[in-house]
C-alpha cells in the first residue's frame, strides 16, 4: 500500500511496522555490539587506500543486538563520508555490505548499513532526534540507531547506525522498487561521489549533461533518465499557474512539503535548502509522481553554516532557500503553494518542535548513550563538552559555535513563533490513528471520503485562507462532497481530529 496522505500514514503505522526489514535494529532505541575480524594485519591502512576508489575489504562480523548475537562471514567493509571523513583521527565513517561476497546474505532483511562517526556533533544525537522525528510523521527517511564498533578486538568508536536507501527501503515505503532512484550528488570535487549541485534546473534533453548533478541508484543497465529531464523541465519551465496546479502530478506534496519544512526548522542546510546535496527522488510507480527522500541529516541543528543570506540560524528565515534552488523557490514564492508550505509547517512545528517533546527524546537518548560515549576513544570532543552541549552552546568547534540541543529548540521555536501565527493549526500530535480514504487528490469535482469510523464525526473543507467552506458536526462515512465551484488551489480537508490537504483543478 502506497501512502501518500498523513492519514494513511498514522494508520499504517500502527498496523504494519512490525513487519518491515530492520525492525529489530531501529524500533526500540538500543546500542548494537559490532565486531569486524579482518585477516590483515595493516586492514587500516588497506581501508584507507581503499576510500577513493570506494572499493570493499572483507570482514567476518558479530552482531549483538536486543534479540541475540548474529555472525557472518565475508561482508564487505569501506570508508565512506566527506567532510566527516576528512577529520583528524581514525575514526572514520563507513558502510557495511552483507551481501557482497555472498549472494543473498542479510542483517535482519537488510543488506547495507551506515556507520556515521558524529562528524562535528558533540551530541551525538543530532541525526538520530532528525530522523526519529521523520519517522514519528511517516516522513520518507532512513532510520537510525548506535552502536559500539570493534576492529580487530579494539574498540574503534561509538558510532550511529543508518539505514541504507536502497531496494529494501524503496519495497518497505512504496510496495515496489522497480522505478528510477535518483541521488543528489556530493557537490565535491574530490572525494567519492564528487560533482557539482543537484540544484534540479534544467540542463536540456542531453542526459549526459545531468550526470555530474545526480546518480542513478537502480536500473544502470537500462539508464534511462528521461522522467528526471522531465521533471526539471515541469520545475523550471511550467507557469506559475502550471507549476501550481499541476504540482500534484509531479510530487507527492505532503512529503515534499513537509521534508522542505523539516530542513528549515531545524536549519538543515546541508541539503536542497542550500548545499544542494542529501536527498533521493524516487519515481513511484512509474506515474512521474516523484518522492522526496531525506538522507545524511548529521548537520541539523545549524551546524552547517554556508550560504549566503543565513546569518544566526537560530533565527534562519522560514522562507529561506538558497538563490538556485529552482523548486523550492517556486514552492516559496507562488501564493497557492507559500500557503501550502505555511500550512505544513504550522503542522510539524506545533506537533513536534517544542522543547517538552525534543527534551523527553534528548533526555532518553541521553541515559541510553551517556556511558557509550565516554568509553569512546576516538571521539571528537570531550565528555564535558558532550555533557555541555546537549544543554547549551559550545565554542570553538569544527564549525565554530555549536549550538546546545535544547537553546536551540527553545531559540528557534520563539523565532518561529513570531515569524508564522500557528495558533489556528489543529496539533497533529493528538490525533487518533484510523484509515481514511479521500479520493481523488487532485480532483476536479467531488471528493469521496471512506474510513474506518463506525460512528458519525466532524467533516469540515477549509480554504489555506481560513475560509469554512463546508462544515458538518456530524456526518456518516461513506460519503462525497463537491468542489465544482469553488477555484483551482489547495483546500484542507479534517476529518475527525485529522486532516490532509486536497489539490483542486479545473
Amino acid at each position: 500500500m502506497h501512502i501518500r496522505t498523513t492519514l494513511l500514514a498514522l494508520g499504517f503505522a500502527s498496523v504494519a511496522m512490525a513487519q518491515n526489514p530492520g525492525d529489530n535494529i531501529f524500533n526500540t532505541n538500543q546500542v548494537l555490539t559490532i565486531d569486524l575480524q579482518f585477516s590483515q594485519p595493516g586492514f587500516w591502512d588497506s581501508l584507507v587506500a581503499n576510500y577513493a576508489t570506494e572499493t570493499y575489504m572483507m570482514a567476518d562480523l558479530t552482531v549483538t543486538d536486543n534479540t541475540g548475537t548474529y555472525t557472518f562471514d565475508s561482508v564487505g567493509v569501506r570508508l565512506k563520508g566527506n567532510s566527516s571523513y576528512g577529520h583528524p583521527g581514525n575514526k572514520k565513517s563507513f558502510k557495511i555490505d552483507f551481501n557482497r561476497y555472498v549472494a543473498g546474505q542479510e542483517y535482519d532483511g537488510l543488506r547495507k548499513l551506515n556507520f556515521n562517526n558524529s562528524f562535528k556533533d558533540p551530541s551525538f544525537m543530532r541525526e538520530k532526534i532528525y530522523y526519529d522525528i521523520c519517522k514519528a510523521d511517516s516522513i520518507h527517511a532512513p532510520r537510525a540507531n548506535y552502536a559500539d564498533v570493534y576492529m580487530n578486538d579494539e574498540l574503534w568508536g561509538f558510532y550511529s547506525v543508518v539505514e541504507q536507501v536502497d531496494d529494501e527501503f524503496l519495497k518497505t515505503h512504496f510496495d515496489e522498487n522497480n522505478e528510477n532512484l535518483f541521488k543528489a550528488g556530493d557537490a565535491f570535487g574530490g572525494g567519492p561521489g564528487g560533482g557539482v549541485e543537484g540544484d534540479l534546473k534544467y540542463y536540456g534533453t542531453v542526459q549526459d549533461d545531468y550526470y555530474d548533478r545526480y546518480t542513478l541508484e537502480n536500473n544502470t543497465d537500462e539508464n534511462d533518465w528521461t522522467d528526471l529531464i522531465n521533471l526539471t523541465d515541469f520545475i523550471n519551465n511550467s507557469s506559475d499557474a502550471d507549476f501550481a496546479g499541476q504540482l500534484s502530478h509531479h510530487f507527492d506534496v505532503e512529503q515534499l512539503m513537509k521534508c522542505m519544512v523539516m530542513y528549515n526548522m531545524f536549519s538543515n542546510l546541508d541539503s536542497y535548502l542550500n548545499s544542494a546535496r542529501n536527498y533521493y527522488i524516487y519515481d513511484y510507480d512509474s506515474t512521474g509522481i516523484w518522492e522526496w527522500i531525506n538522507w545524511d541529516c548529521n548537520e541539523s541543528f545549524g551546524l552547517y553554516t554556508g550560504g549566503p543570506g543565513t546569518g544566526d540560524l537560530q533565527e534562519l528565515d522560514i522562507y529561506y532557500y538558497n538563490l538556485n534552488r529552482p523548486l523550492f523557490e517556486r514552492v516559496l514564492t507562488i501564493e497557492d503553494t507559500k500557503t501550502q508550505y505555511e500550512t505544513y509547517y504550522c503542522e510539524l512545528f506545533n506537533a513536534y518542535f517544542n522543547n517538552s517533546y525534543i527534551s523527553d527524546l534528548i533526555d532518553e537518548l541521553y541515559t541510553l548513550i551517556q556511558p557509550h560515549v565516554y568509553a569512546d576513544p576516538n571521539k571528537m570532543y570531550t565528555n564535558d563538552q558532550f555533557e555541555t552541549n546537549i544543554e547549551s552552546d559550545i565554542a570553538g568547534g569544527m564549525g565554530g559555535t555549536t549550538y546546545g540541543l535544547k537553546s536551540f529548540v527553545t531559540n528557534r521555536s520563539a523565532y518561529i513563533a513570531s515569524a508564522l501565527d500557528c495558533s489556528t493549526q489543529t496539533d497533529i500530535s493528538t490525533n487518533t490513528a484510523f484509515d481514511i480514504h479521500i479520493f481523488p487528490n487532485p480532483t476536479s469535482d467531488m471528493i469521496y471520503i471512506n474510513g474506518d469510523f463506525t460512528s458519525p464525526c466532524k467533516l469540515a473543507v477549509y480554504g489555506l485562507d481560513g475560509r469554512v467552506l463546508y462544515q458538518l458536526d456530524q456526518v456518516q462515512l461513506p460519503t462525497s462532497i463537491s468542489l465544482a465551484n469553488q477555484p483551482s488551489g489547495m483546500y484542507l480537508v479534517v476529518v475527525g481530529e485529522q486532516q490532509t490537504i486536497i489539490t483542486k483543478q479545473q
